[in-house]
Formats: C-alpha cells, sequence, structure tokens
C-alpha cells in the first residue's frame, strides 16, 4: 500500500473517532461561534480602527474567532489529544503496527486542518447572515487560503513540540491552555488591543505567531473591502487591507521551530 493511500486510510478511521463522539465534536465547532456571539453582544457595538479603516467591532471578531477556530483545531485539540493517546500506551502500541508513524501523524493533522477548516467556513457564514460581515471572494482568496495553510501546518507542528513539556495526560488541558490563552489575549483575539494598550504587550503579540495568523487572515477575509478616497477619480479605488506576506512567513517560521522541536523531543512512550 502506498503512503498516501496509508494516510487515507488512516484519516478515515480519524474521522470516524471523531463523529463518534458527538458531544465532543459539536462543542468543537460551537465554541468559536459561541465566542463570536459573547464578545460581539458585550463590545461589538463600535467600530476598530485597522489599517486607517473604521470596521464594525462585530465583522473584526468575525474574523478573530475564524482564526481562533483553526488555533483550536490544530493546535490545543492536537496537543491534548496526543498527550492522552500517549500515556494511554496508543501511540508506543502503533509503534508496533505497519503504519508508519508519519502516516499516522500526518492523518492527524490532515484531520485536524478539515475540522479547521470546517470551523472558518461555519464562522465566516455566521458571521455573514448575522451581521453582514463581507466573505473572502475575488482577489484574496488566494492569501486566505495560503494564511490559512501555513497557519494549521504551524499550530499543528507547535502542538507536537509542545507535549513534550507535557508530563502526563492529566496536565495536558492547562498547560496547553497556559500557553495558548494569554498569547490569545495578547494578540487582540478575543479583545483588540487598541493605542492604548501597553507597549511589552504590543512586543509579545508581535514575538509569537497568534498575532500573524490572525492578521494574515483579516487581510485575506477583509481585503476585498474597496475604499475610494474624497475627491478620487475612478482610479482612486484602493484596497484597505493589504496583505503582508512577512505575516506568513513570522507563522511559517514558528512552524519550522515546532517541526524541529517535535523531531527531536517527541515522545511515542508514556512519560515516567
Amino acid at each position: 500500500m502506498s503512503a498516501a493511500a496509508q494516510v487515507g486510510r488512516q484519516l478515515r478511521f480519524t474521522n470516524k473517532a471523531f463523529w463518534r463522539n458527538p458531544a465532543s465534536a459539536f462543542f468543537t465547532f460551537a465554541f468559536p461561534l459561541m465566542f463570536l456571539v459573547i464578545f460581539t453582544s458585550l463590545l461589538g457595538s463600535g467600530e476598530e480602527r485597522i489599517q486607517g479603516y473604521e470596521l464594525d467591532t462585530s465583522t473584526y471578531y468575525v474574523g478573530a474567532m475564524a482564526a481562533f477556530g483553526v488555533i483550536s483545531a490544530c493546535f490545543t485539540n492536537i496537543a491534548i489529544q496526543t498527550t492522552f493517546n500517549r500515556d494511554a500506551g496508543i501511540l508506543k502500541r502503533l509503534r508496533g503496527t505497519p503504519l508508519p508513524a508519519a502516516s499516522y501523524m500526518s492523518a492527524r493533522v490532515i484531520h485536524a486542518m478539515v475540522v479547521g477548516a470546517i470551523l472558518v467556513v461555519l464562522t465566516l457564514l455566521f458571521g455573514k447572515f448575522v451581521y453582514d460581515s463581507p466573505l473572502p471572494t475575488g482577489g484574496p482568496v488566494l492569501e486566505f487560503v495560503v494564511s490559512f495553510l501555513a497557519g494549521s501546518l504551524s499550530f499543528a507542528a507547535l502542538a507536537l513540540a509542545v507535549t513534550a513539556l507535557v508530563p502526563n495526560a492529566d496536565a495536558a488541558p492547562p498547560i496547553v491552555n497556559a500557553i495558548i490563552l494569554p498569547l490569545l489575549f495578547l494578540s487582540g483575539i478575543f479583545i483588540p488591543l487598541n493605542d492604548n494598550a501597553p507597549d511589552w504587550m504590543r512586543v509579545v503579540g508581535n514575538v509569537f505567531p497568534v498575532k500573524h495568523f490572525a492578521e494574515a487572515m483579516r487581510a485575506g477575509f477583509l481585503g476585498n473591502i474597496i475604499q475610494v478616497a474624497p475627491g478620487a477619480g475612478p482610479g482612486g479605488a484602493t484596497r484597505v487591507f493589504s496583505f503582508d506576506w512577512w505575516d506568513v512567513a513570522i507563522v511559517a517560521a514558528w512552524g519550522l521551530v515546532g517541526l524541529v522541536l517535535a523531531a527531536r523531543f517527541f515522545s511515542w512512550e508514556p512519560r515516567r
């Protein structure tokens, strides 16, 4: 059996296991939408100034929760589930089967990416019909897709690297959430960082990949908004949200760091 066939077969098994736990599947998809409703209800009545453009706060949160969904699927879920499988001895027993380890991990990562993609689509459609936010159509679609692929792969690699820090399955949820939740706040996912935010928050946000991933996704998500300068002629229309490939490069660099650390420190056997 070819490597692609092995990955495809394991992907089907992983997908079946995911949907056979309907409660877990439901809250996986409902979580970003719940946060979207909560934050827009509390903070969504005003506007946020992004790249010189006054953006509805509700639209801001649609893009932020789309990025949050990808991070949850590809970082939080992979890190926690992999740790649980490691401590249950599943990964150790897997090494004694004909299935290559690379095929197993590839299937898990691809499945997480599929779940992340579904979360993005659900969030954007929910935002469109409930908050009248735009959809990534036309030119920005390519940038949006590239941002998604780079971010999902990078956060999956970082998730596998983080498992080396987790001593046992019981410690997985608190450690993983202790890593990602502060970054979500410091990167403007849950609360937009305005000009009054402390400088150290901006520095932390700029160092880590969460902020850059969210900004790359937002630029692709909102890149079809066109603004015409006052008094400008037909050629005065410009795209409001410019896409910066530097954001994608930073996210990809973090992904390479995670891949190197995972290759060096990832353990297939329970930690003692």
